[in-house]
């Protein structure tokens, strides 16, 4: 909206009436006074035109030519509603691409980088089982733009529909980052602050979230993923455990992941090693060893396992930021290590099974019955312990009515056992 000039009350004396002759000095030519009035009162209604001009725009004042005004919350504005507008067409475009099972549809609102990502997030969602999906509802927070650069948060709430008739609802924060590429706004990453799933690559497993910061224990002991035993309140520099690989229903569509893992209660870093199972809802299940290192996603390591395979699985530090995990098939002697860098806050231990997420949400949790857990242990500030001695707590997986879903048993006599049932 542009500012007009404010007319001044004050005008310059009327040139047009005869000014009484003054005589010349006698030496020196000078410039009459009544010019050099019409000169000053000049420069004083400038300076009042251009103060009404800075006050009426918020705009200082160059001493310099100024051209037609544009202002500034216009072009927000503008910005802003187009940044919104393709974040909600991506969200149509993803609908429709599962729908259809053509993603071209995604290519007009994303980057190439973000396309084949997204192309990946609807695959792992089909072959979990998921037959549709649907955003139920998503709020804008504020959007900056720096550039050809911007971010936008939003709140989604998304209903998936799996192939057994049942459906599962998760509301999460999304942070997205767009870029302008010959003037069209495209969204270029799509990150959940607490999902690993967001990241680049090849074909990832569903990848894990820490529990959101302020919401692990101490604060409460449920969460909307995790189900087992978490201990904090310490610096922990190893973990491990040992459990069997379960055998869902193969009736029930999702998945279900059982780990252990440093980090993720009380900070946003987690290293963690666990198996996997993906359940389609048509009979098949697909199982799996997986390594994986927030924020990068999960990957499947060259482990085979089946249902009631016996797994052990410990991480511990090296020194220098060094990490050893080390994973072993005790029904088949199979083994698997490898050494990865990684800076952990070393502010946590677990022992979890796990509903995992995949893109933008929490895959529904199968039906895995009962998992059992045994010689869980770790190092907390120098000594070997275990989980009732490492301070470890019991959380319990709730949907988003506060029902529960899986529930972890009490600790053994040993300290060290414990059951995950699924509710």
């Amino acid at each position: 909206m542009s500012a007009e000039m404010p007319v001044s009350d004050t005008t310059p004396p009327d040139q047009t009436a005869p000014i009484p002759p003054a005589p010349a000095p006698a030496t020196t030519a000078g410039v009459s006074r009544a010019a050099v009035l019409v000169v000053v009162i000049a420069l004083l209604v400038g300076a009042l035109a251009g103060g009404a001009l800075a006050n009426a725009t918020g705009l200082r004042v160059l001493p310099a030519a100024i051209g037609r005004a544009v202002a500034p919350t216009a072009r927000t504005r503008d910005a802003d509603a187009a940044i919104i507008d393709t974040v909600r067409r991506a969200n149509d475009a993803q609908v429709q691409a599962f729908s259809s099972g053509d993603p071209s549809a995604m290519r007009a609102t994303a980057t190439a980088q973000h396309y084949d990502e997204m192309v990946r997030i609807n695959d792992d969602l089909r072959n979990s089982g998921v037959t549709s999906i649907q955003l139920v509802s998503v709020r804008f927070g504020a959007v900056t733009v720096n550039g050809s650069t911007a971010q936008v948060a939003t709140t989604e709430t998304w209903r998936s529909t799996l192939a057994d008739g049942t459906t599962d609802e998760s509301t999460d924060r999304n942070d997205y980052t767009l870029v302008l590429q010959n003037g069209t706004w495209l969204v270029d990453n799509d990150v959940q602050p607490d999902s690993a799933s967001s990241g680049t690559g090849g074909t990832t497993p569903p990848g894990s979230r820490p529990i959101p910061q302020g919401q692990g224990i101490g604060a409460r002991d449920t969460s909307s993923n995790w189900s087992g035993y978490a201990a904090t309140g310490g610096t922990f520099t190893s973990v491990s455990g040992t459990w069997i690989v379960p055998q869902p229903s193969g009736t029930t569509s999702g998945v279900d992941a059982t780990w252990v893992g440093i980090g993720g209660m009380t900070s946003t870093d987690l290293i963690q090693a666990g198996t996997q199972t993906m359940v389609s809802g048509r009979g098949g299940a697909q199982y799996e060893a997986w390594i994986e290192l927030l924020p990068r996603s999960s990957q499947p390591v060259p482990l085979s396992v089946s249902p009631g395979d016996t797994v052990t699985v410990s991480i511990t530090q090296q020194g220098d930021g060094r990490w050893l995990i080390a994973m072993r098939n005790d029904t088949t002697g199979q083994t698997y290590s490898t050494t990865v860098t990684y800076a952990s806050s070393t502010s946590s231990a677990e022992w979890i099974q796990e509903a995992p997420s995949a893109g933008r949400r929490v895959i529904p949790l199968d039906d895995f019955g009962t998992l059992q857990f045994t010689k869980g242990s770790a190092v907390k500030d120098g000594k070997r312990a275990s989980i009732r001695d490492a301070g470890g707590r019991a959380i319990t997986m709730i949907d988003r009515t506060g029902r529960a879903l899986a529930r972890p048993s009490a600790l053994g006599p040993d300290g060290a056992s414990f059951t995950v049932t699924r509710a």
